[in-house]
């Protein structure tokens, strides 16, 4: 049975002028990931990324690592959504980021439409994307996909059937560095693990990151 890793991408540099390059902390979850990945001996046919900088820097750092020679294919269906363009649309004034992310992130769901921009289309390119992935995979083959929290979270919400809200909850709890897994069989994909981060707890409490 095919089997696709939805990857999170190591922690990124949100108190540097550009946020979209790993951290050292990312590097380091990047490194133990792909430690991970090696002693598994994963039987890797495709790697995708997302466009997003540190997307593609956590696949570098992991496959080199883990020892696999596969090149990335870049997707930008497995980008994360804009969160600063969420927090302007849909402002709240009092809270921690993540409460006022976490308000942001309800509206959007719940507002209407379904142009560009909108909760629907974005879910709908995560599913697309999730599915092109999944028929192309051989059997018994694995796929490593390189992405984003919000990604992640709207894929497996959707594998549940649960609602938007559920989206919401998932995306604040999905670790820098963690593995969701997903098997692809003929009743359909199905997750079978989310958020996994046992791979960096031998780092200590500093590498439970979620930005």
């Amino acid at each position: 049975m095919p089997t696709i890793y939805l990857i999170r991408h190591g922690k990124a540099s949100p108190e540097a002028e550009d946020y979209d390059r790993l951290s050292p902390t990312g590097y380091e979850q990047s490194r133990l990931l792909g430690a991970e990945l090696k002693r598994r001996g994963l039987p890797v046919e495709r790697v995708v990324t997302g466009s997003l900088r540190r997307q593609r820097q956590t696949a570098v750092a992991t496959l080199a690592e883990a020892g696999l020679d596969v090149a990335p294919t870049v997707d930008e269906r497995w980008n994360e959504y804009d969160h600063l363009h969420l927090l302007g649309r849909f402002p709240v004034e009092t809270g921690t980021l993540q409460q006022r992310l976490d308000t942001a992130l309800n509206s959007w769901t719940s507002a209407p439409g379904t142009g560009a921009g909108s909760w629907p289309e974005f879910r709908e390119g995560v599913r697309a994307a999730l599915d092109e992935v999944a028929t192309a995979l051989g059997k018994g083959r694995t796929a490593l996909v390189f992405t984003s929290a919000g990604v992640i979270s709207a894929a497996c919400s959707a594998l549940l059937n649960a609602p938007e809200s559920g989206f919401v909850a998932m995306n604040r709890v999905v670790v820098n560095g963690s593995v969701s897994k997903l098997a692809h069989g003929r009743g359909g994909t199905q997750l079978l693990s989310f958020n996994d981060h046992a791979h960096l707890e031998q780092g200590g409490p500093e590498l439970m990151t979620y930005r």
